[in-house]
């Protein structure tokens, strides 16, 4: 489960100091930890990260304000002026490609932005059982998240599966990997492995497929032709015996 941010107040450690002093420049400025343009910052899940955001080349009182992506974050008085401090704690997986963004109140167009890039190994996740008739297609579905991006490699009862042309095929996102089985046979039963490895590590998950024997087909035809041959066998029937049933009536 994702872990919660603390992110209007400054970390309890402390904030980087900010000794940026600008250059013969006219317009404002912003930066963040003495960045003026736009970065990336590498940091891992747990870690917390403090940004300073500081404007330049300002004769009065400036405004600050922070965007965590397209949403404002919140900050209390007196960390909004000239000199504004955030915190991430603890950073996880979900602020990875997140912009951190600092602006000017009056002039929004004067920002600077910081892209957090949070390294992981892989996690895995997928529906584990998976029951299908055979003769049936059968697709095996192994979500991964990581960063940096994983390579994927698919097992068979603890044997790398050798794929079959025409029977195993292979798809994949930056997420996803799947396994597709055509017409899955008995021998197809078994535990199939997702083996996802970084730099930072290797993920695995088992998917146990399970082929049941083919369902008898509902003759469907065959049922619709002996309905119309008793129809018609009745019909004739009672065409046949119409003069006896007058009289009876």
């Amino acid at each position: 489960m994702a872990q919660t941010h603390s992110l209007a107040l400054p970390c309890r450690a402390s904030i980087l100091a900010i000794s940026f002093l600008a250059s013969v420049a006219t317009g404002l400025e912003l930066s963040i930890n003495n960045h003026a343009a736009d970065f990336a910052l590498s940091t891992k899940p747990g870690q917390s990260v403090s940004l300073s955001c500081l404007v330049h080349n300002s004769s009065q009182a400036e405004q600050l304000l922070w965007y965590r992506g397209e949403g404002q974050v919140g900050l209390k008085e007196g960390n909004k002026e000239n000199i504004s401090h955030i915190c991430i704690s603890p950073v996880n997986e979900s602020d990875n490609g997140v912009a951190f963004t600092c602006r000017l109140a009056r002039d929004k167009a004067v920002q600077v932005s910081v892209i957090l890039d949070v390294e992981f190994p892989p996690q895995l996740s997928g529906e584990e059982t998976l029951q299908i008739e055979e003769e049936k297609d059968a697709t095996l579905t192994c979500n991964s998240k990581s960063n940096p991006q994983a390579q994927t490699t698919w097992y068979k009862d603890n044997t790398t599966l050798i794929l079959q042309q025409g029977r195993h095929e292979l798809h994949q996102t930056s997420e996803v990997f799947q396994l597709l089985i055509r017409k899955v046979q008995k021998s197809d039963n078994g535990t199939y492995t997702c083996v996802v490895e970084s730099s930072l590590g290797k993920g695995t998950k088992d998917f146990h497929l399970i082929v049941e024997d083919k369902k008898p087909v509902f003759p469907k035809e065959a049922v619709i032709a002996a309905i119309v041959v008793v129809a018609v066998t009745l019909f004739f029937g009672i065409a046949a015996r119409k003069d006896k049933l007058f009289k009876v009536w």
